[in-house]
């Protein structure tokens, strides 16, 4: 019997899904690309048959109305859904498969619309609907999170005994020649940078103020870069679930021209997420904001460079301190050629393929609503070496440091 797969989100990251999907055909069958805007799916289904010679089906649904997305499901005939879509609509999505039975995939957690804050409690909380419905809900299938927990579990696996120290560690080192722009949904992204930091140490969350932590790491094919402490999602899952944990943060690296851009439009009001009265109309600040900046979908015809993200692991194996960094590069350009994105999409889009093609092999599938981390991360570790995401391990100078900086 063929398969049935539903995308959600027809944006940039969509887009590497979508063709790294077509790529896997022999897995994901009849493959059906759905977003708001149908005409962004006919675009993207015409490049998949100009350079693969593969069809896919496309589709209009509004993800936030749950009668639409469960009539989808059952008119696809979906067996999984991978939303791609904006994290406010994770739960809607969430729910209509949990309804209309089918598995559910998703690259970052949820995120109320009206309050700049995630966290997986919702989701969570759906785990007895997919358990009752006998279904796979995988959270957070993309880079970081999703390809960082995996790292993570593998680490636990493989080469600790016990893990004590996880640093994240993310360098986007591309460029697009815009003055300012964002590599993903300037909404989300923006929120995410300006809020307070916050890491785990010593069973308790540790909250700083925005980019107050900062330092300086060499990143293989990059270079030294300033990397900043902020609060990322896979944190809240990594703590439960890595033993003799001591310690996880999260760093991203950032210029000067970003941040001196981000600062002034924050200081302005720009990143407001609250209604504000214009001439009578009521805006969300950081919504008008994202309507000025360049669509991250349209980057990568013009960014080149690389991306490395990964982890710096310390603790023990038979008795001794050891320290690890397992970590990928990405060249912005090799991505756009294959999949007409830059890497930023290239290293979410395709995990999130991966994790969907272990959940239809039956290698992934476990009853209820899970984590990367909670799964066996050999057969993703091998898919990433296979779908163009190869990885590194480095074993490092246990008594090596650098620079932290407050």
């Amino acid at each position: 019997m063929t398969n049935k797969t539903l995308i959600i989100g027809a944006g940039g990251v969509g887009r590497v899904v979508a063709h790294k999907c077509a790529m896997n055909k022999d897995v994901f069958g009849r493959i059906t690309l759905a977003s708001r805007t149908k005409a962004k799916c006919d675009k993207i289904a015409a490049e998949i048959a100009k350079k693969l010679g593969i069809q896919i089906n496309t589709a209009e649904v509004n993800a936030d109305s749950k009668s639409e997305v469960v009539s989808l499901i059952k008119k696809t005939g979906a067996r999984i859904v991978l939303n791609i879509a904006l994290p406010y609509q994770d739960l809607t999505i969430m729910d209509a498969c949990a309804e209309a039975k089918a598995d559910y995939l998703d690259t970052a957690n949820y995120e109320h619309p009206a309050t700049a804050k995630f966290e997986y409690r919702l989701q969570w909380g759906r785990d007895a609907n997919f358990k009752a419905a006998h279904l796979t809900a995988l959270l957070g299938s993309g880079f970081d999170p999703g390809v960082t927990n995996v790292f993570c579990a593998y680490a636990q696996k493989h080469l600790f005994d016990e893990i004590h120290y996880i640093d994240i560690l993310d360098c986007n080192a591309g460029d697009h020649g815009y003055a300012f722009a964002t590599n993903f949904n300037p909404e989300i992204n923006l929120r995410e940078v300006s809020a307070k930091g916050r890491y785990w140490e010593e069973g308790k969350w540790i909250e700083t103020d925005p980019l107050a932590i900062k330092m300086i790491w060499n990143y293989p094919k990059i270079g030294a870069r300033d990397s900043y402490l902020l609060y990322h999602e896979e944190l809240e899952s990594l703590v439960k679930h890595i033993k003799g944990l001591k310690r996880a943060r999260f760093f991203m690296t950032f210029g000067e021209s970003y941040l001196t851009h981000m600062k002034c439009l924050q200081n302005v009001g720009m990143l407001g997420i609250k209604e504000v009265d214009y001439n009578g109309v009521q805006i969300v600040p950081i919504q008008f904001l994202k309507t000025l900046l360049p669509d991250p979908a349209t980057l990568g015809e013009r960014t080149k460079g690389k991306t490395n993200i990964g982890c710096v692991f310390e603790g023990i194996k038979n008795g001794a301190k050891r320290k690890i960094y397992i970590y990928n590069v990405c060249d912005h350009e090799a991505a756009y050629k294959e999949t007409l994105s830059q890497a930023v999409s290239y290293t979410t889009g395709v995990p999130a393929m991966i994790g969907a093609k272990l959940i239809v092999e039956g290698k992934w599938q476990n009853y209820g609503v899970h984590n990367m981390e909670e799964f066996d991360p050999d057969p993703f570790m091998d898919e990433l070496n296979k779908q163009g995401l190869p990885w590194q391990i480095v074993e490092m100078d246990i008594n090596e440091t650098y620079e932290v900086k407050r």
